[in-house]
């Protein structure tokens, strides 16, 4: 079996994560996408509480039978690190080929990452294109080690969602319904974002 492990934020989920872990899926060949929502991340302050991220990453993939929605990382106390994420993928799926899926961006601090040289032992590092960010910034041990995946119309951002949301603007078509309508009842990212 291959499993891709989708980290991120999802903070909000939106149509660009969506088509990043369909691409992904067929690309690499996966069995079943698990969308990991980061409970801690330490190099971001999601706006939006663990939970609720959590509850519409559920919304945004149930309709999807390759996508599931994980707590590999909310049901575990401390940082959301994605060494210890990979090593708990590990024991659930000991038999599978691993594929850890974040956005390119997201590597720009792979150094900086908990155990970042163990990350490769313990699962394929794959990082989907987004716009503006170039990978050839890396380091190079860790440029020869990610694959890239360049994909076509992954433009939106949860940045914009949520600025979108704080000026009054619609988001329809940027997340799915089921994930606008829990924002709207949730009144979720009404404060401008600051970060």
């Amino acid at each position: 079996m291959r499993v891709g492990l989708f980290g991120g934020s999802f903070d909000p989920i939106h149509v660009g994560h969506l088509l990043a872990a369909s691409e992904s899926a067929d690309r690499l060949a996966l069995d079943r996408v698990e969308f990991v929502t980061a409970a801690r991340p330490p190099h971001k302050r999601p706006v939006a509480p663990a939970e609720c991220r959590h509850e519409m990453v559920v919304l945004a993939t149930v309709s999807d039978p390759r996508f599931f929605a994980s707590r590999l990382e909310l049901d575990y106390a401390g940082p959301s690190f994605t060494v210890d994420t990979l090593r708990r993928a590990k024991k659930r799926w000991p038999e599978a080929e691993l594929f850890f899926i974040t956005g390119a961006d997201a590597y720009r601090d792979v150094a900086t990452w908990k155990e970042p040289e163990a990350l490769f032992s313990l699962a394929t590092m794959v990082a989907v294109s987004r716009p503006g960010y170039d990978l050839t910034r890396l380091d190079p041990f860790f440029r020869r080690r990610v694959v890239l995946l360049e994909i076509p119309g992954y433009e939106v951002s949860s940045t914009e969602v949520r600025r979108r949301i704080a000026a009054g603007h619609s988001i329809r078509y940027l997340v799915p319904r089921e994930v606008e309508v829990y924002i709207e009842k949730h009144r979720l990212y009404r404060v401008r974002d600051q970060a």
